[in-house]
């Protein structure tokens, strides 16, 4: 449970550094499908900080800058994303 705990906490982190930049959150916001207010509700729940993920990893861009600013190797949020609901490899055999 700790693992998908600090899971959660890196998630909370980049929604926290995306609803500061003026860019990047209304782009979230629409492809997520969320408004504003629905966000700290949200949040609370493991599979909506999986699309939090989701929406970083979309562009390469979004994950250095993320990383870049709070110091994270650019390959957490993918190791952050595989422990959440959802994000489990697939396998197609």
């Amino acid at each position: 449970m700790k693992r998908q705990e600090t899971a959660e906490t890196l998630a909370l982190q980049v929604l926290a550094w995306l609803a500061a930049d003026d860019e990047r959150f209304p782009a979230f916001l629409g492809a997520t499908g969320a408004s504003a207010e629905d966000v700290a509700q949200a949040a609370r729940r493991p599979e909506f900080l999986g699309a939090v993920l989701d929406f970083l990893m979309t562009e390469d861009a979004h994950v250095m800058a993320f990383c870049d600013a709070t110091g994270h190797p650019y390959t957490a949020p993918m190791q952050a994303r595989a422990l959440l609901p959802g994000g489990q490899a697939m396998h197609w055999t």
